[in-house]
Order: C-alpha cells, then structure tokens, then sequence
C-alpha cells in the first residue's frame, strides 16, 4: 500500500516534505505529484477516479488560499483524503486554507489537520494503514513510544534544575 501526497503547487513542497518524511520512515511507499484545482482540473479528475487503482490507500492533500485540492480529490475519490491547509503569501493568515478544508458538506469527508501540519497528516495515514498491515502498526506503536519517552526525558532535565 502507498500514500498519494498531492498539492497545488510547488510553493507547497517544503511543507509537505514532512509528510513524505514521516512515511518514509514507517517505510511506506509514498507518490507525490503537483495536481492543481484550479490549473490542471483534469490531471484533478484523473487523479481522484484512479488513484485507488494504483495501490494508492490514503490520500494527503495539501492546498493553500481557496484550497480546493482536498475537498475536490475527496469528492471523486474512494480514498481516506487527508487535507493539509497551508499558509501561502497570498493567504489570509492561513485562515482560507483551513476554513476550505475543514467545512466540507455532508457525505464527503476530509480529515483535516493543523495549518502546515503535514507531519501530522503523514501519521494519520500512518495509522489509518495499520489498521490493515500490522508492520506498519508496530512502527506506529515505535514511534508513539519514542514520543513519551521524549517527553519522560524532558521532564527528568526539568526535575534537575
């Protein structure tokens, strides 16, 4: 199984790439293309309608400003769609992107995470294929572990002082 990471532009990359990081290192397959809404509606169409027929299991989709991505592929798609809003320069605080994201009619969910948070949609779709690939799972249970004992340590240097 594999993660599709799509966005709107590559402007969009350096805050995806957390989330291309994040598979990697459960070492789940990741594709990532740039698939406009607005500039390229067709690779959109095309996109959404096949994707599950390339072993794609999740969907990540970042956009900024209007942030149609998520919601658009999520309309076409079979898939869990995960929506990444981010901030761009021509964005009103983030607040477009996150508000284009999140309200999403009846009947076409997207699970949607912080503004620029695609290290965290990378988990979820982490987790949303453990459901299925106990590998995966383990590495989720890993990496959860390693995240309390983070916070374990960090209170023992607190303690010290």
């Amino acid at each position: 199984m594999k993660v599709g990471i799509i966005m709107g532009s590559t402007s969009d990359l350096p805050v995806m790439q957390e989330a291309i990081d994040i598979l990697k290192g459960f070492d789940i397959e990741v594709e990532v293309d740039i698939v406009s809404a607005h500039r390229t509606p067709d690779k959109l169409f095309d996109y959404g309608k096949h994707a599950h027929t390339r072993g794609i299991a999740v969907i990540i989709a970042g956009a900024g400003g209007a942030a149609h991505l998520p919601g658009m592929v999520a309309s076409l798609s079979p898939l869990p769609v995960i929506g990444v809003p981010v901030k761009s320069r021509n964005s009103i605080d983030g607040w477009d992107s996150i508000l284009s994201i999140l309200q999403m009619p009846g009947g076409v969910p997207v699970a949607t995470v912080a503004l620029d948070g695609a290290k965290n949609a990378g988990i979820l779709a982490a987790q949303i294929i453990g459901t299925s690939d106990k590998c995966v799972l383990d590495k989720v249970l890993v990496y959860k572990e390693g995240l309390k004992q983070k916070v374990i340590e960090g209170a023992k240097s607190v303690h010290k002082k």
